[in-house]
């Protein structure tokens, strides 16, 4: 395990020394607003917020005083200028006159003076800017100004950092109070360089985007140089605890792998949670250390954390010297439900007659001696908390080395965490699929069937892992899916290639909810012509390979404890006898038959397992680009080229049967919501063929 070094890291002055200011301003703050968002250590993924005071015209034609400011819900790395709301600056700053205001009337108020009705909503602290008279102003949530701000003693700290060129901000919520008192702070001392927010962040300012980005930097590395000097070379969380056994990431990865499926289960009560594990140096000097399990106890590092990772993480005690992997896992569970409880007792405690109650599950999981798991609804969220938890760690560190770290209290906690103006950056977020947090194997995901099903399934907000033994066809399948999708190149006869396609889907997302059996092969002869090498290669690829990988969804759905959904794609050919093609239907309709003996041994875990029948997919199809397309073609004395045509005219409805058909009936029974309570079943989608009616 590599070990972290330096105790606060400094930070790296990016802004180029040849750059000529733009013009405008608009353009200067969106550039510093690049910068910061590009080193998280500096501004959290989300957070923090810049501005810009300038000259804009208006809907009339008028020259105004105006002020853009960061729009809520964007994030300082990536946004655009249209993620800045104008606001007519000489109707906000009369405001710091008043002696108080509430949240909904600044909102509304602000509404009124956006000189774009169009624009996002303004920052929550968007007051804050307009009350500091300098026309570029930046607040972030460094790491190291953090460490300060986030340990015992943090005034005196800061004094001690920056002497008189800072003001030192007692904690209160964002709002109007908080601006009026910034504002205050630098209005009544010409010497404040910079403001520092108690538990919260930093506000800088200056003439250009440049000074205020460059008073940051400055801040930061000065604030770290004090950390590092105070902290006298002492290790990270006080070092590696007693209990510590120094794993190495082989062993960490194989228990995390073991008990992932579990602790997906445990924490997905509300929604479905895709998992991310990280067992990087960061991580693992935390839950190896004395200091983990006291630390991690005390609260969040930043208010803007919370809701993406609540107010603390669940840690799980695991010493691999006495404990088993089945004792980790069922730690684990019995851990998420008592977090659970502890967090609807926190809302219980707190809440007011408007509070709506959260999800209680833990978004951070820390287990001792392994590692972290962030969860989240999407591959997205999760990752989010994560991130946020790193930063997390490293004002954690700095801060219990310092002094002691300390944290907001439980009513500045809840009043942050389910404060309507915070929650509404969430409800900015596109609306959740179908089937958003859960998770997809689909084999034979290659082909022309397994392309569509991955489409349609992702399509709906599903992660996918795509199982093929062409691999490259795998990658194909996903490569418009991003972090959302992976391909798993294998054989589905062969075991170890199955589990391992299941262990990537663990290590991705955490677990699978549904499972498509797809991988096909189709072969057709008389029978007097069919070798026993065509028979058993039938019976391996669509009965073995069928059996072995609903062996191992079985395996994890059971761990998750959650239900789930297989999905056999057979053929018509399950139901009805096949002219010449004996070894096919015969496996078909073991298939099938497979899938009902699992719908009855699954329906007391909630693991639903039906079937789709298709027929005659010709189109995108690998199975019919091969000899079968002739093979069928000579069973009815037809030419290959009329083969369409002749099962078009075969079925009732007289169409053609597309992939896409297909994969929208395997979507339905994957879907808990358009089939939660259909099991044993299956679906033909033929065009109707009479003699594959079921009965």
């Amino acid at each position: 395990m590599s070990v972290i070094t330096q105790m606060v890291a400094s930070v790296e002055d990016r802004w180029p020394s040849d750059r000529r200011p733009a013009d405008d301003a608009l353009a200067e703050v969106l550039f510093a607003s690049h910068l910061l968002g590009s080193n998280r250590a500096l501004a959290n993924y989300g957070g923090g917020n810049t501005s810009a005071k300038g000259t804009a015209v208006d809907h009339a034609g008028r020259e105004v005083r105006a002020m853009w400011v960061k729009g809520s819900g964007s994030d300082l790395a990536t946004m655009s200028a249209s993620d800045f709301t104008p606001l007519r600056l000489d109707e906000i700053r009369p405001l710091f006159e008043r002696e108080a205001m509430s949240d909904e009337e600044m909102v509304a108020y602000l509404a009124r003076c956006q000189l774009d009705p169009a624009a996002p909503r303004s920052s929550i602290e968007t007051l804050l800017h307009a009350f500091i008279p300098a026309d570029h102003v930046h607040h972030t949530h460094p790491d190291a100004t953090n460490v300060l701000a986030c340990a015992d003693g943090g005034a005196e700290l800061i004094a001690e950092c920056f002497g008189d060129h800072a003001a030192w901000v007692p904690y209160i919520r964002p709002g109007f109070t908080l601006a009026k008192q910034v504002g205050e702070a630098v209005r009544s001392d010409p010497g404040v360089r910079l403001v520092v927010l108690a538990k919260h962040g930093l506000v800088t300012w200056g003439d250009t985007a440049q000074e205020a980005y460059e008073r940051t930097v400055w801040a930061c590395n000065r604030a770290a140089e004090l950390a590092n000097r105070k902290a006298h070379g002492l290790p990270r969380f006080g070092g590696p605890s007693p209990q510590s056994r120094g794993l190495d990431a082989d062993a960490r990865a194989a228990t995390l792998w073991d008990v992932l499926p579990a602790l997906r289960g445990a924490v997905s009560t509300q929604h479905p949670k895709i998992l991310i594990a990280d067992l990087s140096p960061a991580v693992l000097e935390l839950v190896d250390s004395a200091a983990g399990p006291q630390v991690t106890s005390v609260g969040a590092a930043c208010p803007d954390h919370l809701v993406h990772t609540k107010r603390v993480p669940l840690w799980v005690p695991y010493d691999p010297a006495t404990d088993s992997v089945e004792t980790l896992a069922e730690r684990v569970v019995a851990g998420a439900a008592a977090y659970r409880e502890e967090d609807a007792a926190y809302v219980e405690r707190h809440r007011d007659a408007d509070t709506v109650s959260g999800d209680p599950d833990s978004r951070v999981v820390l287990i001792e001696n392994i590692g972290l798991v962030a969860a989240g609804t999407t591959v997205r969220a999760a990752g989010l908390s994560r991130d946020l938890y790193h930063r997390a760690i490293e004002v954690m560190a700095g801060a219990g080395a310092v002094t002691k770290f300390v944290s907001l209290d439980e009513a500045e906690s809840f009043a942050v965490e389910y404060w309507p103006l915070e929650l509404y950056k969430l409800s900015l977020a596109p609306p959740p699929g179908e089937l958003q947090g859960k998770v997809a194997l689909v084999t034979g995901a290659a082909g022309g069937i397994g392309r569509a099903i991955v489409d349609a399934l992702s399509d709906a907000g599903a992660c996918v892992v795509a199982f093929d033994i062409d691999g490259d066809g795998a990658v194909d399948a996903v490569e418009n899916l991003g972090d959302r999708g992976i391909a798993v190149g294998g054989d589905v006869t062969s075991e170890d290639d199955v589990r391992a396609a299941f262990d990537a889907a663990v290590g991705a997302f955490g677990g699978v909810d549904i499972v498509v059996s797809n991988a096909g092969i189709a072969s057709s002869a008389p029978i007097e012509d069919t070798t026993l090498a065509e028979w058993n290669r039938n019976q391996s690829i669509l009965g073995t390979g069928y059996f072995l990988v609903a062996r191992e969804a079985f395996r994890i759905l059971r761990e998750q404890g959650a239900g789930g959904s297989v999905v056999f794609v057979a053929s018509k050919n399950a139901l009805v006898a096949g002219q010449n093609a004996a070894a096919y239907s015969s496996a078909k309709a073991a298939e099938l038959h497979l899938a009902r003996c699992l719908a009855e041994e699954g329906g007391s875990g909630g693991i639903r397992v039906n079937t789709v029948n298709p027929d005659a997919v010709l189109h995108g199809s690998r199975i019919w680009d091969s000899s079968w397309r002739e093979e069928r073609a000579a069973a009815y004395g037809i030419a290959p080229e009329d083969l369409e045509e002749h099962y078009r005219n075969r079925t009732v409805l007289g169409v053609h049967i597309l992939p896409e058909d297909i994969a929208q009936a395997v979507l339905h029974f994957a879907s808990p919501v358009r089939s939660g309570k259909s099991t044993g079943n299956l679906l033909n989608v033929d065009g109707g063929v009479s003699a594959a009616y079921p009965r």
